[in-house]
């Protein structure tokens, strides 16, 4: 019989040996062998307790371009801004415990033109940020292969989810079949105390009870085994390793009673101990599953082809027809994508003919179909529930709302909130103090010549003292609850980046609103205009049409509507978009601009505005410049948004200082602010001037932004939280910390009272671990705790800090 020097494994075949004499099962084991000692990486070896490795099997497989591409290239996203900048999602299947870990992020991490890497404990989900100039994808997965891991594609996780699901079913009917007949025999057991029970009848009881024992003690408690080994493997004591040390001193101890015709045998309590911890146990992972999988949730939108056209550079729309189907991913910004009944759009566009009636419930929760026709936007996500139309992509998948918003909440577990870093390193050193007072319960009870309380022997008293001393409750205090929080904000369509957002949003002081599309609609309306010299209206709607900006498109609307004789709109040349200024461009060689007074008024060629283009009533204004002159203004007013005053109202009951930061002129911005009862507004401000503005007011407190597009991310990047709006998150998603998929303010008011909750009940949840150790542990110590209650009072206190925990589904 040999082993293998790699794996682990036992194997009667001849074995293959290297040039030292180390004998390996197979080529395979003896290659990572190889490979990891030239790398330096042998360090792995001494994490893993030998004997113990179960490493499994290297996988014979091997891949190139093609078949790296064809596998992996949906879980390939490029940077639109640096395209050779790659991120992979891929899952590595033989991840078993921190030693894992640890090797493939060293391994990974010392190849070239990786710039990030993260791999979740949980789901064995690992992210790369590479350079493909400089590391290729199929260098990345053979690398994996070589370290002894199978790379897969991570939609197989949901596959080890369940597989999870039904080996921790199986533990725990195991340990509850063997604990509901242990007791039986236990009772017989007890009653012959008082009854009689002879030696012989005696030994046969104690050897069911031995026999019941060891499927929960060596089967369901295994998990625990595990997992302490991997802790000590690291030098750290674990929740695990006081549980399995508490299990197998109970069931050794018992086994030599027993052998030794000792009168007294604990099988029942190993049993019993095993039954509450794995209950416990199960029941948080059950939790903890259900949270996540809610956060999870937006992957099932996904579908991998759709029908599309090629933008040949033409102005033609294609026919029906001519449609055909094509992978998600090769779809550009510029193609022609055909959306029918029943059919999910996977790009966002913009739709040039045709009617249909979309379905926003999965991203939005809104359960009323919208209506779209010609030149509506379409955000990815919409199911199409009647009709159909061609519409024209304005973004590539990897670009679209919904891949964003599917990358937020993916990666939404990685970042942990600094309280829980806090608790960790509190857990962490938890352990070594466990043991000690459980050496100096023992000691004690041991040479002192009294009994305890509860009748208990020394060694009773330290398995006491060694379970009920549990620092679950302290580690899961804050994970479960802010796994919780994310999923309720998700189910009321509102997406934190992280955990970590959720503490820094409970401690904001200050919350400031962009205007335009945040406390308003962004549904401008020109209410009159001004001409002072005559021009070709074709123009002025040319230069309209080409920004995005809400007060330029509510001109465009207008010229449209009341254009006095037909006209042509002609294409624009050498357009200039400056964010929240203005837009320049050449139109039939003349040149034109449209904008802020300040604008136009920066421009050298233009004289000052001057007093007779004073504002009138507190309106918006647009100007248009055409061949240098300022030839007309227009005034527009905007609606504010259903309940704005009320959300604002509930804010500043919160103790929270509210602003407004805006583009337009401060008798404008004045104006809103004392209709919504803001403190203080700032008028005529330029995105950089509202990022100043932003970090100026950091240096005495915590500042949230609210905003709802291009010219607010300056702002919303500045700031502690940056929270984007529905109506703009196509294009502040990937800056934004929150993103409010309803266009609603009172989703605001729930994310706050959400994050202050969740931080309240982490508090809670710390003080009742804590509290739970201060007045159990000294309770053990004397003696007034028997090593069966120690196992229910601590599966309870877990138990108790994720049902507070799940307090934040309620009502807020």
């Amino acid at each position: 019989m040999f082993v293998c020097k790699h794996c682990a494994g036992h194997f009667e075949a001849e074995a293959v040996i290297d040039a030292n004499g180390n004998e390996f099962c197979c080529n395979g084991c003896k290659n990572v062998y190889a490979y990891l000692k030239s790398q330096g990486l042998s360090e792995f070896y001494s994490k893993l307790k030998k004997g113990e490795q179960n490493l499994a099997k290297p996988s014979s497989k091997h891949f190139d371009k093609q078949s790296a591409g064809s596998m992996f290239s949906k879980l390939l996203h490029r940077d639109e801004n640096s395209p050779f900048i790659c991120e992979l999602e891929v899952l590595i299947s033989g991840i078993h415990c921190p030693a894992c870990i640890w090797l493939n992020e060293k391994a990974l991490s010392n190849l070239e033109g990786v710039l990030e890497l993260n791999i979740s404990a949980a789901t064995s989900k690992a992210r790369v940020l590479f350079d493909e100039r400089k590391t290729a994808l199929e260098e990345i997965l053979n690398l994996i292969i070589a370290i002894g891991y199978d790379p897969k594609p991570f939609n197989e996780v949901n596959g080890a989810k369940n597989s999870l699901s039904r080996e921790y079913y199986a533990r725990l009917i195991v340990a509850l079949a063997c604990s509901m007949n242990i007791m039986w025999v236990a009772i017989a057991v007890y009653s012959g105390y008082f009854e009689g029970l002879s030696l012989g009848a005696k030994k046969i009881l104690h050897f069911a009870e031995f026999v019941l024992a060891s499927p929960p003690v060596f089967y369901t408690a295994s998990v625990f085994y595990r997992s302490a080994l991997s802790s000590l493997k690291l030098r750290q004591i674990s929740m695990d390793v006081n549980v399995s040390l508490g299990i197998l001193s109970v069931y050794f101890y018992s086994v030599y009673a027993m052998l030794s015709g000792l009168p007294e045998v604990y099988f029942d309590s190993a049993c019993m101990l095993v039954t509450f911890i794995f209950t416990g146990k199960f029941l948080q992972t059950k939790a903890t599953q259900k949270a996540a999988q809610e956060l999870e949730n937006i992957s099932s939108l996904f579908v991998e082809q759709v029908m599309s056209v090629k933008n040949l550079g033409n102005s033609r729309i294609p026919s029906i027809s001519e449609f055909k189907p094509c992978d998600v991913s090769e779809v550009k910004s510029g193609d022609f994508v055909l959306l029918r009944s029943g059919e999910r759009a996977m790009i966002d566009g913009v739709v040039l003919s045709g009617e249909a009636s979309v379905d926003n419930s999965s991203i939005n929760g809104e359960s009323v179909p919208v209506g779209i026709s010609k030149d509506d936007a379409l955000l990815s996500g919409a199911l199409c529930a009647e009709g159909s139309v061609i519409y024209k992509a304005t973004s590539s998948f990897q670009g679209s709302f919904l891949n964003k918003l599917s990358k937020l909440l993916s990666n939404a577990s990685f970042a942990r909130a600094q309280i829980e870093e806090l608790a960790n390193k509190i857990s962490s050193h938890f352990g070594w103090a466990i043991l000690g007072l459980c050496v100096a319960s023992f000691v004690f009870w041991s040479v002192a010549n009294i009994s305890a309380w509860s009748g208990a022997n020394a060694f009773g008293i330290a398995i006491s003292v060694l379970v009920i001393a549990c620092p679950c409750a302290l580690s899961l205090a804050t994970p479960i609850a802010t796994l919780v929080a994310m999923g309720t904000s998700t189910k009321r369509s509102i997406v934190f980046k992280d955990a970590k957002v959720l503490e820094t949003l409970a401690k904001c002081d200050i919350i400031a609103f962009d205007k335009t599309g945040t406390l308003s609609k962004a549904n401008l309306k020109v209410l009159s205009e001004q001409r002072f010299l005559p021009f070709d209206d074709g123009a002025l709607l040319a230069l309209a049409s080409a920004s995005t900006h809400p007060i330029s498109k509510a001109v465009a609307s207008y010229i449209l509507e009341n254009a006095l004789s037909p006209f042509r709109q002609d294409a624009l040349e050498n357009i200039q978009n400056i964010a929240g200024k203005g837009i320049t461009a050449t139109y039939k060689g003349v040149k034109i601009a449209g904008g802020s007074a300040a604008f136009i008024e920066s421009m050298a060629f233009v004289k000052s505005l001057g007093a007779s283009l004073a504002d009138e009533g507190g309106s918006s204004e647009y100007y248009f410049m055409y061949d240098n002159k300022l030839v007309a203004r227009f005034f527009l007013d905007d609606e504010l948004r259903e309940g704005a005053k009320a959300s604002i109202k509930e804010l500043k009951k919160m103790g929270l200082k509210v602003l407004m930061l805006s583009g337009d002129k401060q008798i404008v911005a004045s104006k809103v602010a004392s209709e919504l009862g803001i403190d203080k507004s700032h008028g005529e401000l330029n995105p950089e001037q509202k990022a100043t503005l932003i970090k100026e007011l950091q240096k005495s407190a915590n500042v949230v932004m609210v905003g709802d597009g291009i010219n607010d991310i300056l702002a919303l990047k500045s700031a502690n939280v940056g929270i984007a709006m529905g109506s703009g998150a196509s294009v502040s998603v990937g800056v934004s910390d929150v993103v409010l998929l309803r266009d609603e303010l009172g989703d605001l008011v729930f994310a706050l009272r959400l994050a202050k909750k969740t931080f309240k009940v982490i508090k809670e949840n710390l003080f009742i671990s804590l509290v739970y150790n201060a007045l159990s542990i000294p309770l053990a110590m004397a003696g007034f705790i028997i090593p069966l209650f120690a196992a229910i009072s601590m599966s309870f206190s877990s138990l108790l800090v994720v049902l507070n925990s799940l307090r934040l589904k309620g009502r807020l």
